[in-house]
This record gives C-alpha cells, sequence and structure tokens, in this order.
C-alpha cells in the first residue's frame, strides 16, 4: 500500500497473507483469504474493522466510507460500522446475491436475477436506481452515486452528479456511445470504465487530474478511484495511478512486483501481489 498512513489503512495486520481480494474504504481497508476469512485494519472509529466472528465463508468484500461488507458463499450479504443511514442496514428478503459494492453512507447489492438493491443514503439519490433496471454483470458505488454494468456492455450511473463545491462534475453523466464495457469503478466525484479492448474511459470532477489516464495506458482488465485519484491495472500485473498525489498515493513503487488486484482509499491505494 502507499499513500497516506495517518490511520494505519497501510499497515496491512500481520499475517494477511493468501489473501484473494482487497478493498479500501475512505481510511480503512478489508482483505479477503483464500479460506473465506476477512481481515481489517485502519480507522475504526464506527466498527468498520471489527469484523464479526461469525462471519466465514466470504466470497467478495466491499468498504464505504465507515462501513464495510462481505458477501458470503451462501449469496447473503453481511454489514457492520457506521449505520448513520441505515447503510449496514442490510434488507430483509435481499434474496441470492453475487456482488456487492459500498460508497461513502451508501450500500449496493447485485442480485443472481441480474436486478439491484440499493440502501443507506439517498440524499442525492444514489438510491433511486432506474425503473426497470435488469440484465445486470457488475456494480460500484462512489462517493454519493451509483454505477451499474450490463450484460450488453453499456453502463448506467445515478445519484451525484455535483462535485464538493456544489459545481457540476458530471459522474452520473455517462460519456455518449460508451459501450463494450468490460468493468467499472468509481471515486469520490468521478466514474471509471474499462473497455473489452484495454483502454479505460473516466468521467466526471477532473480537478486533479483523475479523469485524464496518462497516455499509453493498454490491456487495462480493473479500475478503482478513490477520493480525487485513479488506478488501473494491466493485464501483465503492471499498476498505473493517477489524479491528486497530495499524500503519494499515485506514486506506484518502482519495484513492484506484479498485482492481481487494486483497491483505492481518499488518500492511499492498495495493491494485491500476485
Amino acid at each position: 500500500a502507499f499513500g497516506d498512513n495517518t490511520l494505519g489503512q497501510r499497515s496491512a495486520l500481520i499475517g494477511s497473507t493468501n489473501l484473494i481480494a482487497v478493498a479500501a474504504g475512505a481510511w480503512h481497508d478489508l482483505g479477503l483469504d483464500a479460506d473465506g476469512r476477512v481481515s481489517a485494519w485502519g480507522d475504526n472509529a464506527s466498527g468498520q474493522c471489527n469484523v464479526p466472528a461469525s462471519l466465514t465463508n466470504a466470497l467478495a468484500i466491499a468498504a464505504g466510507g465507515y462501513h464495510s461488507l462481505a458477501l458470503r458463499a451462501n449469496g447473503s450479504v453481511i454489514a457492520w460500522g457506521a449505520d448513520d443511514y441505515g447503510q449496514t442496514s442490510v434488507p430483509a428478503g435481499l434474496g441470492p446475491v453475487v456482488g456487492i459494492a459500498a460508497g461513502t453512507w451508501h450500500s449496493v447489492a447485485l442480485r443472481a436475477d441480474g436486478t439491484v438493491a440499493v440502501w443507506g443514503d439517498n440524499t442525492f439519490g444514489q438510491a433511486n436506481q432506474p425503473a426497470g433496471l435488469a440484465g445486470v454483470a457488475a456494480i460500484a458505488a462512489g462517493g454519493n452515486h451509483t454505477l451499474a454494468l450490463k450484460t450488453n456492455g453499456t453502463v448506467v450511473a445515478w445519484g451525484e452528479n455535483t462535485d464538493a463545491g456544489g459545481n457540476v462534475a458530471g459522474q452520473s453523466s455517462v460519456p455518449f456511445g460508451l459501450t463494450n464495457v468490460v468493468a467499472i469503478g468509481a471515486g469520490e466525484y468521478h466514474s471509471l470504465a474499462v473497455r473489452g479492448d484495454g483502454s479505460v474511459v473516466a468521467w466526471g470532477d477532473n480537478s486533479q487530474g483523475q479523469t485524464s489516464p496518462p497516455a499509453g495506458l493498454t490491456h487495462v482488465v480493473a479500475a478503482a478511484g478513490g477520493g480525487a485519484h485513479s488506478v488501473a491495472l494491466e493485464a501483465d500485473g503492471t499498476v498505473a495511478a493517477w489524479g491528486a498525489d497530495w499524500s503519494g498515493q499515485c506514486d506506484v513503487p518502482p519495484t513492484l512486483a506484479p498485482g492481481s488486484g487494486i483497491a483505492a482509499g481518499d488518500f492511499h491505494t492498495v495493491v494485491l501481489l500476485a
């Protein structure tokens, strides 16, 4: 991990090996072991690092601003941490879930039938998914907005469309003609999409260059958005980061071993090493 370490978000717990996934919240991180165990480190002011003792057989993890989510093998979702807006109050009867995402104050689940459920803060309409939304293959959650990738390669977005100053940023306004998308990511006020040709398309707030991917970035397989920076993982394990670098969150170590996963917090970046 690199970038800000004020609250220990770069200090993975001793023994955090055999990981298959990582997730980053505003100031905390999660790790998922191959045996389905979840570990957490960093800011714990809201209990977001207090992994429930009963949590086993996890298949996926997601970290929000101050809360955490885990998806279990039986399709159920477990949430813990801040619940100011009900973001950790998992709806009853959610049904079999195959994917999860977490924004600053809201949570998102992708059901096995391709529909989406959102709960938590709805101040900016981030929980008001478009009517009839179906055929969803992947989801992502930004600060106060939500993205859905459909099986036809198009992206749907809703929620906040302004930046921290209230100026129109456009993070929920999907670029016209965006197709052939295979992966998505979301930052505080910006959004990211990876196309089938390995290129990255980004939109929303660009005050720190977070939606201006570096030239020569190709063969990307995953993208993640942080507070005001973006991270991409290429097919060969190379990691690239751009945007705000106040805390060194874009200073990818030159000797970084090939990566197999990425995550971005407000001011830090986490890479899972292959």
